[in-house]
């Protein structure tokens, strides 16, 4: 015997009670209102729909125009999110590209200081036989064999020690030459590589903005399918079917859910007001290796930013997502999926948005140039915005597995002056191990 699905064996009303309660868990609060200022579309009142029941040409045209709202909403929604998705990646391309030239600048200075240590030392070695060469030419030995014919053979063993120095100096000279030749040229690579990183920034921030603006447009539109979907589907059942009181179950469910979500709201306050008491009185932990991340500032003012071990350290690997070798500009924390992220340190948020391979991403501008990123975080988990104001150990984030990732963590970056710097030397100078 076949059976039926669930809904379709439940009472319309309890369907559409059920609607609502999904489509408002999902920030449909705006649907008390019939249409939402982020978007200029016309949106059929209830009276507009009770009036087109009085004819049957004017039904059939009200559902028409509710079908097609309903489809421009998926669409719009559907696009928007798309657009925020190749923002994202494109926005994460542009900082991997200048998080490596910053490294490729960075191995290529240290390697221009090194060869130029080098080159130097030959130039000094050079220096000292030339000066050893000079006090030795100061005698003619040449002349001495003819005029103390009795000590000629010293005076060649003289001439010949003076010969094999004179090769020996000319080797040092060539090495010297040579070391200053390539001390000059990794410096003029080095200076070539830092002068395209000036552009590489500004094209990173340039697309973090435009990923910031796709992400804010996608959620614009899917904050309008989720203020207008669950009315119009309620319209377009009062319109087909001979249910009564629709408009009302309607306005009752959403009236429930309002104050569902509200007392949720404001449980999770108390929550967070709790955990904030307990880090200003010390009651946090997790500073160290594999702790539980939060708690207390440190005297510098620093906290871990997530529990669990790491799992994957800073610099070059083989990437376990993409599987090509790639620049891991930060480190890997697990701590276990839907574990809070915090504020390592005092900032203001910069970014809140789709970051392509780093997932759903927050970062924040800690001030004095300095800069902390956290990414794969999980949908629907980012708890602050751009341009808030957190302290350290707040919440800002739930950990996910977004983007290029294999399993639930947090990325964790820091920064300086916009330049990936290694967390774990960067964290432990401000008594925090991660």
């Amino acid at each position: 015997m076949t059976t039926a699905p669930l809904f379709s064996r439940l009472p319309r009303r309890r369907v559409l009670a059920a609607a609502v309660a999904v489509a408002l868990a999902a920030g449909a609060l705006g649907a008390l209102a019939p249409a939402t200022s982020a978007s200029a579309t016309s949106y059929p009142s209830w009276d507009d729909v009770q009036a087109a029941k009085a004819s049957q040409a004017a039904q059939q045209a009200k559902v028409t125009e509710i079908k097609a709202l309903l489809a421009d909403l998926t669409t719009k929604a559907s696009a928007a999110q798309k657009a925020a998705e190749a923002a994202g990646t494109a926005y994460q391309t542009a900082q991997t590209k200048f998080d490596e030239a910053t490294l490729t600048h960075q191995t290529l200075q240290s390697q221009a200081d090194e060869a130029e240590r080098s080159a130097k030392q030959s130039e000094a070695q050079a220096g000292q036989l030339a000066a050893q060469l000079g006090r030795a030419s100061g005698d003619d030995v040449t002349t001495d064999i003819f005029t103390h014919p009795s000590s000629s053979s010293d005076l060649l063993y003289e001439l010949g020690a003076m010969s094999k120095l004179t090769e020996q100096a000319d080797g040092i000279y060539a090495q010297a030459t040579q070391d200053r030749g390539v001390a000059q040229g990794l410096a003029d690579k080095a200076q070539s590589a830092k002068q395209a990183l000036g552009a590489l920034a500004e094209a990173a921030q340039a697309k973090a903005k435009q990923a910031q603006q796709a992400s804010d447009d996608a959620q614009t539109a899917v904050d309008a399918q989720n203020d207008n979907k669950t009315r119009l589907e309620a319209q377009l059942t009062l319109l087909t079917t001979n249910e009564q009181n629709v408009e009302a179950d309607y306005q009752k469910g959403v009236a429930a859910e309002k104050a569902r979500l509200a007392a949720i709201a404001a449980e999770q306050a108390r929550q967070a007001a709790a955990a904030q008491a307990a880090a200003n009185q010390g009651g946090g932990s997790g500073n160290g290796s594999g702790g539980s991340g939060g708690g207390a500032p440190t005297s510098s003012g620093w906290v871990r930013p997530a529990g669990g071990y790491q799992t994957s350290p800073f610099g070059w690997r083989v990437d376990p997502y993409t599987h090509a070798h790639a620049l891991h500009a930060g480190v890997d924390l697990a701590p276990g999926c839907y574990s809070p992220i915090y504020a390592a340190h005092d900032g203001t948020v910069t970014f809140a948005a789709n970051g392509g391979g780093y997932g759903n991403e927050v970062v924040l501008d800690n001030g004095g140039g300095i800069s902390t990123a956290y990414g794969h975080i999980v949908d629907g988990g980012i708890l602050v915005s751009v341009g808030q104001h957190v302290s350290a150990g707040q919440q800002i984030a739930k950990i996910g597995s977004t983007g290029w990732s294999t399993g639930c963590h947090l990325h964790f970056e820091t920064r300086v002056n916009g330049s990936a710097v290694d967390p774990v030397p960067f964290m432990a100078a401000r008594g925090i191990s991660v």
